[in-house]
């Protein structure tokens, strides 16, 4: 036969009582840790003893979060469902004082863009007037603030871009010093290249000239190349004294043609003079 229902009721018997409540009390803190365990739940368990003993068991986290965790929802859930009369009324008094600050700071606006001044006294106008000027003044107080500022910020900037303009100077001259031997050496090697051409020039007209006159023909003085022109101990430009070794090379291939021809105009007329053939020999003219 199965067991009938128990009845709830206290036990009379001392002893009975007090084991029947250690079994209940265990198996309800194992109940307690079980669906704490299982369903990730947060579980409070207070259980005080006839005798006044306390018997506690809490979840993951401690009793008195659990404790603060209830107070705060019941309190809360509480001023829902049971709202408070006089609450309601502070509510009803407060919607009124903030609706009439409202509606002042609105008339305070208008007045202020110059709207609605009709219904104003000369003291509150003089009042808006010396609010107005008031808030001028800071105004431009405020503005002249941020220009300093602004000027400040730029005149930072020029000392920067004056210094980084020094440094780029400076690196400037520096590449300017170091390139200009290099430059010096290059002319020096051109006018050298120069009067030695020059000199080549006239060696060969001098001997194209000995060739072509007789022996007793005095021999064409060789010019020397002029020296460097110098301007107070200065070299001219290597591209003008390029030039000027041009000018001087053309004009003694001129002189040095004009020679050949006069000599051979006087040889033709020497040959017709005596009438031989006018070849021109060692010794003269036949």
């Amino acid at each position: 036969m199965g067991r009938g229902p128990v009845q709830l009721r206290r036990i009379e018997n001392k002893i009975n009582r007090q084991v029947t409540f250690s079994k209940r009390r265990n198996g309800l803190l194992k109940k307690a840790h079980e669906i704490s365990v299982l369903c990730d739940a947060d579980v409070a368990l207070i259980v005080f003893s006839t005798k006044g003993k306390l018997y506690e068991f809490s979840s993951h986290s401690s009793m008195e979060g659990i404790l603060e965790r209830y107070q705060r929802y019941s309190f809360d859930e509480r001023a829902v469902l049971e709202p408070n009369t006089e609450d309601q009324e502070n509510w009803g008094d407060e919607y009124g004082i903030l609706k009439s600050k409202l509606d002042a700071l609105q008339k305070s606006q208008r007045q202020l863009l110059g709207e609605q001044l009709d219904t104003l006294t000369i003291k509150e106008l003089q009042q808006l007037e010396h609010q107005l000027e008031y808030s001028l003044k800071h105004i431009r107080s405020k503005k002249n603030q941020l220009l300093f500022e602004s000027i400040s910020e730029l005149q930072k900037k020029e000392k920067s871009l004056k210094n980084q303009n020094n440094v780029l100077q400076k690196i400037t001259t520096k590449a300017v010093l170091e390139v200009k031997p290099f430059c010096l050496h290059s002319s020096e090697q051109l006018m050298e290249t120069e009067k030695e051409k020059n000199n080549a020039i006239i060696n060969t007209n001098r001997e194209e000239q000995n060739g072509a006159t007789p022996s007793t023909s005095s021999p064409t003085p060789v010019t020397a190349p002029d020296p460097i022109p110098t301007t107070n101990n200065r070299k001219l430009n290597p591209v003008k004294f390029v030039q000027s070794n041009a000018a001087v090379k053309a004009n003694q291939e001129d002189q040095g043609s004009q020679k050949l021809n006069r000599l051979r105009h006087k040889q033709a007329t020497a040959s017709f003079r005596h009438g031989c053939s006018g070849q021109v020999t060692h010794e003269g003219i036949c």
